[in-house]
């Protein structure tokens, strides 16, 4: 066939194509291309957490996901890989299965029962306020596109059940709190690292980086509630200093309210790099300002290193496993220095946060990673992620 065309699969029938191609394939050959979903469900109180993500790398015939339930310093993880084809529209890895409800408003994240760990879910996600676009991200190197995707978020709430060594914990929307995110495009950090490319060195020795990306519920006292998404980047080294803020207050009809400045007072563990809690100093874009006050509420959070966030253990987000694998571990305590290493950085770190200009309090996921040198933390040149 002198043209070919990919594979016809139902979303086909849809009118919804952008590019001259069927879904079954992208619009490139770059094999970083990646559309991905993350999500995560937490009692308000912090003492129980799961999380969920699933990835598709058209251009590597591998769909993977991860599972895993954080309590305490213990988490339990569940991994799966499969081959793409023939079923590039199926989103069911081995237990790990994704559906969309109702589109923009509910979605369904499940762990069947396995012979991995001794944790299964069935949990529903319904947004409170609709999802919202975040900046696009572009990162580049030289002459070469790292980076280049756009994600939505949306904040809401979770139902339905988990079952750990044998015992069922049900999930109420007055009780938990749920966020998820969806991205594609040409993304980093997947398959293993290329040998025959010029070496990317990262962040330079004595610079810091410090991140958060946190959607928030908030709840006024009279139990109205809107959502927060606060996000910000900082990159600090002698002589020089940048720091990116796409934030904002997010309404149920749509309606939004810019935070255009950030000013962290956080703290972290010396030893693990734990976010322990602190203050975020806001403005908006009416030039208000506001105190939002970070309180810590899990022991650690679910570190998604185990879900292959920066690789694990030798394993990469998109990597080619054969037809079908499942595998996973339960680490006793996450929060050791090793172990806190070996997982990296990036949790989803339940948090409970006050808005000093009213009357809300809210409950959400803070990613946080503080790198580097940080001296008015008393955080060392301790260069790991």
């Amino acid at each position: 066939m002198p043209n070919p065309v990919g594979p016809l699969i139902p979303a086909d029938e849809t009118f919804t194509h952008q590019v001259p191609e069927t879904f079954a394939s992208v619009g490139t050959s770059d094999p970083s291309w990646t559309e991905k979903v993350c999500a995560m469900a937490m009692a308000n109180d912090g003492s129980l957490q799961i999380g969920f993500g699933l990835g598709k790398y058209t251009n590597r015939n591998v769909m993977d996901a991860y599972a895993a339930l954080s309590r305490g310093v213990e988490q339990l993880t569940v991994r799966a890989s499969r081959r793409l084809a023939p079923n590039p529209d199926v989103t069911v890895v081995g237990p790990i299965h994704y559906e969309v409800v109702e589109p923009l408003r509910s979605v369904r994240f499940r762990l069947e029962a396995n012979a991995t760990q001794p944790v299964a879910f069935d949990w529903l996600f319904e947004g409170v306020v609709p999802p919202f676009t975040e900046e696009r991200t572009h990162l580049m190197r030289d002459y070469r596109l790292m980076s280049e995707l756009v994600r939505y978020h949306q904040i809401g709430t979770a139902s339905g059940w988990i079952e750990l060594d044998g015992k069922r914990i049900e999930m109420a929307p007055d009780t938990w709190t749920s966020t998820r995110d969806h991205s594609w495009g040409v993304r980093y950090d997947v398959g293993v690292p290329p040998e025959d490319v010029e070496p990317n060195e990262g962040i330079p020795a004595g610079a810091g980086f410090m991140m958060i990306w946190c959607p928030l519920l908030m709840t006024r006292s009279d139990g109205t509630r809107y959502g927060m998404h606060l996000h910000f980047t900082w990159f600090s080294m002698p002589g020089f200093e940048q720091k990116m803020v796409t934030s904002r207050l997010e309404f149920e009809g749509g309606g939004e309210i810019g935070i255009t400045d950030i000013v962290p007072r956080l703290e972290f563990h010396p030893r693990n790099r734990r976010l322990l809690g602190g203050e975020l100093e806001c403005t908006l874009a009416d030039g208000s300002r506001r105190t939002m006050v970070v309180e810590v509420l899990s022991d650690t959070g679910i570190q998604l290193g185990a879900g292959l966030y920066f690789g694990f253990d030798g394993q990469h987000h998109g990597q080619w496993r054969g037809d079908l694998h499942v595998g996973g571990e339960r680490i006793a305590d996450c929060s050791t220095p090793e172990n806190a290493r070996r997982l990296h950085q990036i949790r989803d770190t339940v948090v409970r946060v006050t808005d000093s200009a009213g009357d809300a309090v809210g409950v959400g996921n803070c990613q946080p990673i503080a790198y580097g040198p940080w001296p008015d933390l008393g955080l060392d040149d301790d260069p790991w992620m």
